[in-house]
């Protein structure tokens, strides 16, 4: 590890690779022999757009989609998603329905509430969010607009582990925590939608990628930059864009590529989970899982120690020893080891040993 670099498992603004970190810096101020940096050079410039279609290309090409979907880039993080999507998408005739597996799947479902335009189709907050509703807990209106997911619950640790049948109604997805993490087959879903600043990119962008019918029109009556459209049609460049988030997801998309594309991420991502879940595990109780184990996300570790004071010693030991960001979500409390893609194995590993270590000198 670089000298005076920490392993970072905040959840978001999280780890990023260290090649890509370094790339950066090194065309930081005079990208692509402008004589300028990213963050100076006109969005309307040749050079930015060919960095824009090649990170549009490359996510597309790591999901396996062809020309039937679109890649925009989007401003507000995903929790204007939360907004735009029901805008667009839903009225009160045909509502969106939303599976509740956590925080962010029930805050979108509360901006579709207050626009009457939401109904639940599942919900697994009557045992705390532990687990994600299994398909034959999904009461799906035929008639509604689209389904909506959270794919990865960051602050409770649970993960969608099967892609759910909507019987023809669209599949919409949160996968602001597992993007490209893994293979899947995308082209069951309809839209999804990732804030980048977790595993693809800095803060600032949601990658969106959907099915272009779904984008080609938009409701009249919503103003300019709340419609689907007004990004489509100008290749998310209505307004000035992210650029340099853009950059960055395409840096990232790039380096997945080298990498070996999503099924090595997700060989490497299944490795570094079981080790914190053996560690969970095998505590004699000392630690204990949020998650129930069929649920378990591969890219956020959720778990709680006997009492809060121990945890937050937990906190302040880690720190000393290089391991930052393990403080679980204010909101639930505990521990929370985020370990996207960009997390190495070894900070894993010593992630690890420090908790039989600690375990050890408080048991």
């Amino acid at each position: 590890m670089e000298a005076d670099r920490i392993y970072n498992f905040n959840p978001g603004p999280a780890v990023l690779p260290l090649e890509v970190l370094k790339e950066a810096q090194g065309e930081f101020l005079n990208f692509n022999h402008s004589g300028m940096s990213i963050l100076e050079i006109s969005h309307r410039a040749k050079q930015f757009d060919e960095v824009l279609e090649k990170a549009k290309a490359d996510v597309k090409e790591l999901m396996g989609l062809g020309d039937d979907y679109e890649v925009l880039f989007i401003q507000g993080g995903a929790s204007l998603q939360f907004d735009m999507i029901p805008m667009n998408f839903a009225t009160k005739e045909h509502k969106g329905s939303y599976v509740l597996s956590g925080s962010f799947a029930s805050k979108a479902y509360k901006e579709a509430e207050i626009l009457g335009v939401g109904e639940v189709a599942a919900s697994s907050k009557d045992v705390d969010f532990r687990h994600i509703p299994t398909q034959d807990e999904l009461k799906i209106n035929p008639e509604a607009a689209y389904v909506h997911l959270c794919y990865n619950n960051t602050i409770y640790g649970t993960e969608y582990h099967y892609i759910p049948e909507t019987n023809g109604v669209p599949l919409f997805a949160d996968m602001s925590s597992d993007m490209l993490s893994r293979p899947l087959d995308f082209s069951k879903f309809s839209f999804i939608y990732a804030g980048v600043q977790k595993n693809l990119g800095p803060a600032g962008t949601v990658l969106v990628v959907a099915k272009k019918s779904l984008l080609e029109k938009s409701p009249e009556t919503l103003p300019t930059m709340l419609r689907y459209d007004t990004f489509y049609k100008k290749n998310s460049l209505y307004n000035t864009p992210p650029a340099f988030c853009i950059y960055m997801v395409g840096k990232v998309a790039a380096w997945i590529k080298a990498q070996g594309g999503l099924s090595v991420m997700a060989e490497r991502n299944a490795k570094k989970a079981a080790l914190l879940y053996e560690a969970i595990d095998s505590s004699e109780g000392f630690y204990k899982g949020h998650a129930d184990k069929d649920s378990r996300s591969f890219m956020n570790v959720t778990f709680r120690l006997p009492s809060e004071e121990l945890e937050k010693e937990f906190v302040a030991e880690a720190g000393k020893v290089g391991l930052g960001g393990v403080k679980g979500h204010r909101s639930v409390g505990g521990m929370r080891a985020s370990i996207y893609n960009a997390m190495p194995y070894e900070g894993v590993a010593k992630l690890a040993e420090f908790m039989e270590s600690f375990r050890k000198a408080h048991k």
